[in-house]
């Protein structure tokens, strides 16, 4: 039997999924992102916002290949100070006296040789200077610590004399300066455990073996 030919009203049916196609073609053509997939679902815009503003490249290349400027001088600086210890209420500790910097970094008191001083009476000026202790006893040297550091252009060499002192009033207490964040007594191990140099650490054990074995 011979098939019927299409009405002339009929119009045939187009492919899915070439409609599909033609339709993203069509959207990507206009600048316009669809805003859902052929499912119905949305599909979420990974376009930049309006006030998105991409970096200057020169900018990211200044800061991540910024160069420091070379240095110019190499500058010395003799400092001293102490290692202050009181022995506990019961006798049954040794206490160290901590001071917290501007940094938040646990150290010991400790500050510039004057011109005319002794490393010593440095150590004695900036114990009382810095934590208020004005009655105390320098027993022994314990050794040199070193740090080195940047200061713009200039590389600072500081080399700090370190005494062991003892506090010889329990009724003074130590009061802070202004720029410090705090400062306090601590018991042995918890000293070693808040200090923030490894060098200072090891002369606390010089300290504490001094101490017990009552050299001096």
């Amino acid at each position: 039997m011979p098939r019927r030919a299409p009405k002339a009203s009929q119009k045939p049916r187009a492919n899915k999924s070439y409609a599909a196609t033609r339709s993203s073609q069509t959207s990507r053509r206009s600048g316009k992102a669809a805003s859902k997939n052929r499912n119905g679902y949305k599909v979420p815009d990974a376009l930049p916002t309006k006030n998105y503003k991409e970096p200057k490249l020169e900018k990211l290349r200044q800061v991540v290949f910024r160069k420091k400027p070379e240095i110019q001088e190499i500058v010395r600086e003799p400092t001293a100070g102490g290692i202050v210890f009181r022995v506990s209420a019961d006798k049954r500790d040794i206490e160290i006296l901590l001071i917290q910097d501007s940094k938040n970094r646990w150290t010991i008191p400790k500050g510039h040789i004057e011109p005319g001083e002794t490393a010593k009476q440095t150590a004695i000026r900036e114990i009382g200077e810095e934590s208020g202790l004005k009655n105390v006893d320098v027993l022994a040297w314990l050794g040199k610590i070193h740090f080195k550091y940047r200061r713009l252009e200039k590389l600072v060499l500081m080399t700090t004399q370190v005494y062991l002192v003892q506090s010889l009033d329990k009724n003074e207490r130590p009061t802070k300066e202004k720029w410090m964040n705090g400062i306090r007594w601590f018991k042995f191990n918890d000293a070693l455990d808040a200090i923030e140099y490894a060098d200072i650490e090891r002369l606390m054990l010089i300290a504490k073996k001094k101490i017990r074995s009552g050299e001096f």
